[in-house]
């Protein structure tokens, strides 16, 4: 009874490790849809020519300490009138929000 109750949660765990795996975000992908989609507008990286003068580079964005993930997804996730809606999947959300953050400068060095 107890190797069938072990068992059933070792199921589950794998089962939610999966799904995570799955829904994880794919940075690469987050830029090829940025290079797609935003670069008219947007730098969407440190090297790439300014997209317009009127709306943030993608590096600035990830360098504003209110931006995380979670807030460039509801960001996304909802209609900006200044902004195309792109109709953008959730998972696609995901990546864009993971690339945007990616871009973020790394920590200083103590030396």
């Amino acid at each position: 009874m107890r190797i069938r109750a072990v068992l059933s949660v070792s199921y589950v765990v794998c089962g939610l490790l999966m799904a995570g795996a799955a829904a994880a975000q794919d940075i690469g992908n987050g830029e090829s849809i940025s290079r797609q989609w935003c670069a008219n507008c947007h730098q969407v990286d440190r090297s790439s020519p300014r997209g317009s003068d009127a709306v943030p580079s993608f590096p600035a964005i990830a360098r504003m300490p209110s931006t995380t993930e979670m807030s460039l997804a509801a960001f996304l996730s909802s209609s900006h009138g200044r902004m195309p809606d792109y109709s953008l999947t959730r998972q696609e959300i995901r990546d864009v929000s993971a690339y945007i953050v990616s871009l973020r400068d790394p920590p200083a060095t103590g030396r």
